[in-house]
């Protein structure tokens, strides 16, 4: 096996940041390239609500500046032996934006953390997750937080 690039899309959470050891090891081992993705949600493509232009313009822009700043910054310490990583910061609907992002760079490999959602928040948010191994062009790695830290 084979494998010249892995996608690792995070939302900075702690159980990406769980996952990221993951694919820091994987693209070391192969020497892999190493694609750190952060998707900003889309109200409006997501639910097909009508947002007006001019408040939503403002707030993504700053989103967007945020989201750079941290992917840039995020998990430094564990990548400083890794020799190729590229950032992005993309806006859609999650698990659109990582498959297509997978299709458009032909990546061999995605890892991810899963979150665990339950109730409300499983229905309004979905599972990426789970979307992304439905759809991933390639195999997909999702990575579950430790049930007992010790």
């Amino acid at each position: 096996m084979e494998i010249k690039s892995i996608l690792f899309p995070t939302d900075f959470s702690e159980g990406s940041s769980h996952a990221l050891q993951y694919a820091v090891d994987l693209a070391k081992r192969y020497g892999a390239r190493l694609y750190l993705v952060h998707v900003m949600y889309d109200i409006a493509k997501a639910t097909g609500w009508y947002v007006p232009h001019l408040s939503t313009d403002t707030l993504y822009k700053e989103i967007e500046e945020g989201a750079k700043k941290e992917i840039e910054r995020y998990g430094i310490e564990e990548l400083r032996d890794v020799q190729n990583v590229e950032h992005h910061v993309l806006k859609g609907v999650p698990y659109d934006e990582i498959v297509r992002f997978a299709n458009e760079k032909k990546i061999g490999l995605i890892i991810m953390g899963t979150h665990g959602r339950k109730g409300i928040d499983r229905v309004l948010f979905g599972s990426t997750a789970s979307q992304v191994v439905r759809y991933a062009p390639c195999p997909v790695l999702t990575v579950r937080m430790p049930m007992y830290k010790g």
